[in-house]
């Protein structure tokens, strides 16, 4: 069966998967992204109209407000204008939008909380945080003491991938249970809680967790020329004090949708296929 999308905002992620989606035959309409041939370009209220809307990833990047290319669209618009009979499908959907949209009697979901979308994400910003750490590293991975802050699903697969790189990893988790992994894989495993006096050997630590873990203390203990790379939406450090003690410091959250769109518009378009099966029981 045939669909009508209408994909609003996003980044180069969402631009691949209105191609993708119109190379499966689909009509797609798109407002605020560069999408390429055979995408339709229309009004705001044209892709409004679709079977299915699908809107960026995080859903708001800004609070309330929905990016367009250059124009921020506040989300409250949007919803206005949709109706109860269309699939809508945002990506990191906070508790006051969905709340904003079932008040308007929407179907509103969350495509990010699909477990087969965040684990391809993960391996995707595990494999660019790599390739991020060896452009700016003036020596190879191989032997390197690296330390992964965080031992979610991006934490595991950056580590497994440094490993294969051979470094020499070693991991922070705050749960016993996930030490206990990591050292059963051979790495060495800290206390996000009790890094003091553990940093010193570490001169590349990729940060996984979106909470405040490396204070001024900390920092200090990081060796001289340190490169710390933020894989969190919310940074793991003060970048200015970080800075400021020598630390080099990337900033490389949202790494999926900057180096490598392509494959996570795949994954997008898996889970909106799956998803619009589950709510409408019609294969895609």
């Amino acid at each position: 069966m045939k669909w009508r999308f209408g994909i609003i905002g996003g980044d180069r992620r969402q631009a691949e998967l209105a191609r993708m989606l119109a190379q499966d035959g689909h009509v797609v309409t798109t407002y605020g992204l560069d999408s390429g041939e055979n995408v339709l370009k229309g009004r705001l209220e044209q892709a409004l109209k679709a079977d299915v809307v699908i809107l960026p990833l995080p859903l708001c990047a800004k609070p309330g407000r929905i990016v367009c290319g250059t124009e921020e669209v506040p989300v409250e618009t949007l919803f206005e204008q949709l109706h109860s009979t269309q699939l809508i499908l945002g990506g990191r959907v906070k508790a006051e939008e969905q709340s904003a949209a079932q008040a308007r009697g929407l179907q509103l979901r969350d495509y990010f909380r699909r477990e087969e979308l965040t684990v391809a994400n993960a391996a995707a910003t595990a494999e660019a945080a790599l390739q991020v750490a060896m452009e700016h590293l003036d020596r190879t991975l191989l032997g390197t003491k690296c330390l992964v802050l965080g031992f979610g699903r991006i934490g595991k697969l950056l580590s497994f991938r440094l490993h294969g790189l051979g470094a020499q990893v070693a991991a922070a988790a705050r749960k016993a249970s996930d030490r206990a992994w990591i050292r059963a894989y051979g790495w060495k495993a800290l206390n996000t809680a009790a890094l003091a006096g553990e940093l010193e050997s570490f001169p590349v630590v990729f940060n996984t967790v979106p909470s405040l873990l490396l204070d001024e203390p900390l920092l200090k203990e990081l060796p001289a020329g340190c490169m710390y790379v933020e894989l969190a939406s919310v940074p793991g450090t003060e970048f200015s004090s970080a800075q400021q003690l020598g630390v080099r410091c990337i900033r490389a959250a949202g790494l999926p949708g900057q180096l490598v769109p392509v494959t996570a518009a795949e994954a997008i378009r898996e889970a909106v296929y799956q998803m619009i099966l589950e709510e409408r029981g019609d294969p895609v």
